[in-house]
């Protein structure tokens, strides 16, 4: 059984690689080269989500013949051609014909590549033991007819004639009548075409487009994340222009943040679209669609950790802390930059999968080292706030602590799934929900965006939260509480009792000082 499943484990790879690959339903092809696989020679052409066209229920037999003849989704060839070596074409006889045979399968209907003798090793190329069993044409590819879905899998091929050095596929196009995911191999099984090189493309089309199955839905869920994003932005700069001679240092960063977030979903939005109608990513899109992403995520990152800090809230400055917090910054903001141009500009088929792991890495320490950092400091700036009994900020704080602490539970419960949806679909069977876990990414960092604009929204009391003002303020609520009331004579007249008021003086400036030690302290941070 292991042996039987060898050659469909090879098919199976082979599809997640390219899985991972740039996204380009129009698929081109110069300068790849063929895997030896077993007996077969193998280039793996493409493989994506397509959907089946929906013919209206009240279409007419002649509306249905029309889509026929220009369906709504296919796979076309278009201008394939193969070129052996001049030292191939010359070791051949005249009469001798190599060919290179192109099968097209839905991935329900993998298991009826390749065969075997006697129950011995599964092959892709016909072998002389099941060439004599009448089982198939020694050098041909071994496939049968899927009874699911008949007239599936296909296969087409091109013919050296003789020492020609050049074999033409003839342009044709494949309907799709049925949702699933395809896949394309070139295979050959003639061991004097090494060195085979193919040129051409093949275009691959949704009903809906251009878009590959299972990029198609994140088209409109970008629509959806602008218009949520032109929302927030426009509560977030009402609240910024009303009350604008209260707006803080950290609510310009969140307004920076905000503004990037409806760059980048826009772009995201417009590059799919664009995409939709070429069928060709538009790289100059996708570029600053990327790069205006990872600066938004690196700004609030970095928001995020200051603010857990207590910068202008507890403390004025962040000290010798700052070279600290613009060096994880900078490292955060290169790796990221690296690793989504990487996988969005499509090069990551040319990486092996420990090389796309290097680039993964780095971007999860980074990550780990922002969240071990951020509760470090959350856990000393809510301890500071309780000792100086700062109730205002103290309040704020603790939300905040919940919110981000809600959402690194979410996010590890996340990638759990994430890891258990990939390593139970192989084959990729689930394609039509993989556009969920890049989705729910996005969302989740709207989320908190969301709550970080409502919990330091600029108000009229916008300057309460600095770290003069709001001492001060605060110190003034909590000691309103205690403060000794005067006393009433008899005659009327108001006196207040002298060991109270000592009392009172006490508590004035007993404080006072125990503040000004720490801000001293952190000025030499």
């Amino acid at each position: 059984m292991a042996a039987d499943t060898a050659a469909v484990r090879v098919l199976a790879v082979a599809v997640v690689a390219l899985f991972c690959l740039g996204e380009a339903s129009v698929h081109e092809y110069s300068g790849l080269g063929f895997l030896n696989q077993g007996n077969a020679f193998i280039l793996h052409a493409g493989s994506e989500g397509l959907y089946a066209p929906v013919s209206p229920a009240n279409a007419t037999a002649e509306e249905e013949d029309d889509a026929a003849a220009v369906p709504d989704a296919f796979i076309r060839f278009d201008k394939i051609t193969f070129k052996r070596p001049e030292e191939a074409a010359d070791s051949v006889k005249e009469a001798s014909s190599a060919k290179v045979q192109i099968i097209v399968f839905e991935i329900e209907d993998r298991e009826m590549i390749g065969g075997s003798a006697y129950g011995g090793q599964k092959a892709i190329c016909c072998t002389s033991d099941l060439a004599k069993l009448g089982a198939c044409a020694e050098g041909s590819v071994i496939f049968r007819q899927s009874k699911v879905n008949p007239g599936w899998p296909q296969l087409l091929v091109a013919s050296f004639d003789g020492s020609d050095l050049i074999a033409t596929l003839p342009s044709r196009t494949i309907p799709v009548r049925k949702t699933g995911m395809y896949n394309m191999y070139f295979i050959h099984c003639d061991p004097s075409l090494a060195g085979l090189e193919i040129e051409g493309k093949t275009i691959w089309k949704n009903p809906t487009g251009y878009l590959p199955g299972r990029m198609a839905p994140l088209k409109d869920f970008f629509g959806v994340m602008s218009l949520a994003f032109v929302i927030l932005g426009i509560y977030w700069f009402y609240q910024y222009m009303k009350f604008w001679r209260e707006v803080l240092p950290l609510q310009n960063c969140i307004t920076l943040v905000i503004t990037l977030g409806m760059l980048e979903m826009a772009l995201w939005y417009f590059e799919y679209a664009e995409f939709n109608e070429t069928g060709v990513r538009a790289k100059a899109i996708t570029f600053w669609a990327v790069t205006f992403g990872t600066v938004k995520r690196t700004v609030a990152r970095l928001i995020i950790l200051i603010v857990s800090m207590g910068y202008g809230v507890v403390r004025p400055t962040l000290g010798g802390l700052t070279s600290k917090v613009v060096m994880l910054g900078g490292t955060f903001f290169v790796a990221t930059e690296i690793l989504e141009l990487v996988e969005n500009l499509g090069t990551v088929n040319d990486l092996s999968g420990k090389a796309r792991l290097f680039l993964v890495y780095p971007v999860a320490i980074l990550d780990a080292s922002f969240i071990v950092w951020i509760f470090i400091s959350l856990r000393k700036t809510l301890s500071q706030l309780q000792a100086r009994r700062l109730m205002a900020k103290l309040d704020i704080y603790r939300k905040f602590t919940i919110a981000l602490a809600l959402t690194v539970l979410v996010s590890i419960a996340w990638i759990g799934y994430e890891i258990y949806f990939k390593s139970t679909d192989v084959f990729n069977e689930r394609w039509q929900y993989a556009w969920i876990i890049p989705a729910f990414w996005h969302a989740l960092s709207f989320s908190l965006l969301s709550v970080i604009s409502y919990l330091w929204a600029p108000s009229q009391s916008s300057m309460r939260f600095t770290n003069d003002a709001s001492e001060k303020f605060d110190r003034e609520d909590s000691l309103s509480l205690i403060r000794p009331r005067p006393i009433v004579s008899k005659n009327g007249w108001s006196v207040a009792s002298t060991p109270d008021a000592k009392a009172t003086k006490s508590m004035d400036t007993t404080p006072t000082s125990s503040f000004d030690e720490d801000d001293e302290e952190n000025k030499r941070e």
